[in-house]
């Protein structure tokens, strides 16, 4: 489900990048309104996440590490990290001249597929919280598998409608092995993770599947 809701969320973007161009907005504005609606569109959840796996990551007592991630104020790193994270998306998105509405739908399917996975493979850390109702209902490997289905499928249609096969295909597997390897990393750290570090892994892999696209379809 979480891939499917991934490729509506940039759906819903993709028509709102349509109009911001039909209406003469400057590139870099658009590129702003576009990932400011992004974060209100999730509620910010995700980013939140981020920044609070960022606080937790700087904190070399592992036994600290998920009193810190739970502290309401936000730390230096947790600041630093939204910085990069809203800075890096803006600046990819900036640009990219081709295929933006494809690239925002699989930047965000692909994101919540690699969070699937995560859900699926690693441990959960916390007794309880939103994180741990995704871990307790997750279906393995049905969830995953169902996902990258849904995923390969939009891949195809990508292909047939945009003629850019190379590319497409390219971005698919950059930015699903990416995701999968921001879900390893956070667990060599942490050694599992809670629901902070899975929003954490969708901006990762969002950010890194944009700034992909950016290098190869600007």
């Amino acid at each position: 489900m979480a891939p499917l809701i991934g490729l509506i969320v940039g759906g819903l973007l993709g028509q709102l990048w349509g109009l911001v161009q039909w209406v003469r907005v400057p590139q870099f504005l658009s590129s702003a309104l576009l990932v400011g609606a992004w974060v209100l569109l999730t509620g910010g959840l995700h980013l939140d996440g981020a920044m609070d796996t960022a606080d937790g990551w700087n904190v070399n007592n592992p036994r600290q590490r998920l009193s810190v991630m739970q502290d309401s104020r936000t730390g230096a790193f947790g600041v630093m990290v939204c910085v990069v994270l809203l800075g890096l998306k803006i600046s990819a998105l900036a640009e990219t001249s081709l295929l933006v509405p494809w690239i925002l739908a699989g930047a965000a399917g692909w994101a919540r597929w690699s969070q699937v996975v995560a859900i699926a493979v690693y441990p959960y850390l916390r007794g309880e919280g939103k994180g741990k109702l995704h871990k307790d209902h997750c279906h393995v490997p049905g969830d995953w598998l169902w996902g990258l289905v849904v995923l390969l499928i939009f891949l195809g249609i990508q292909g047939l409608i945009t003629q850019r096969w190379w590319a497409s295909i390219l971005l698919a597997g950059g930015g699903g092995s990416a995701g999968i390897l921001f879900g390893w990393l956070i667990y060599w750290r942490f050694g599992g993770h809670t629901g902070d570090t899975y929003g954490a892994v969708v901006e990762w892999s969002e950010t890194f599947y944009l700034c992909l696209a950016c290098i190869y379809l600007s």
